[in-house]
């Protein structure tokens, strides 16, 4: 029988949506499911533990087009310090665009790092919308993907595939934009100076 590690890879791992997520998909899972955080620290103990494992579920989210620093350090750690019996790696990835296919590039970084690793790729899902979507009426979306997600994992089907809400763009920016002046306003920031790019100017003075 089977087993899963799923790893999550957000930098706020704690309180994060990859957090929520990987308790979902533990929750449809028929296999038995242990959900760790990636840290500063542990990489050796995650490693050691790995080869008790026939399946790993890497569960993080799109950092600039890439993987989050944290997640990256973990996969140096792990191909330096490989463990005995390599599990079959899946990945749940989600981006806050509407569109999915902007984790391409992210799971291709992780599919490259497999296949010069010696790892199986299993199942991949990219959910669009991902900072979003689970606080909305259409969480079922999401819910459903996750659920055939464990399914193919468990019966070792391994797809790939990706959702996201289905509104047009220009409603997703409306909300989106509602949301963070919303959001800015708790911390006393207008919307005006959410616009500015400070980081620009700062690098400009050096």
């Amino acid at each position: 029988m089977g087993k899963i590690m799923i790893l999550n890879g957000s930098p706020r791992a704690p309180k994060s949506n990859s957090k929520q997520y990987s308790e979902l998909f533990a929750k449809y899972s028929s296999l038995p499911c242990d959900y760790f955080n990636i840290g500063r620290s542990n990489h050796e103990e995650l490693i050691k533990k790995m080869r008790n494992y026939s399946d790993l579920l890497i569960v993080f989210p799109l950092y600039a087009d890439s993987l989050p620093v944290g997640l990256l350090n973990f996969m140096k750690s792990l191909e330096s310090n490989p463990p005995s019996c390599k599990p079959v790696v899946s990945v749940l990835i989600n981006c806050g665009f509407l569109e999915y296919e902007q984790n391409n590039v992210a799971v291709s970084m992780i599919k490259y790092f497999c296949k010069r690793q010696g790892y199986s790729i299993g199942s991949i899902l990219m959910l669009g919308s991902g900072e979003a979507i689970l606080t909305t009426p259409l969480r079922f979306i999401a819910v459903n993907a996750i659920k055939r997600l464990s399914l193919s994992i468990c019966k070792r089907d391994y797809k790939e595939s990706g959702v996201t809400m289905p509104l047009p763009k220009w409603l997703f920016k409306l909300a989106a934009t509602s949301y963070w002046t919303r959001y800015g306003k708790r911390f006393g920031i207008s919307k005006t100076e959410m616009s500015v790019m400070e980081i620009e100017k700062e690098e400009s003075k050096t």
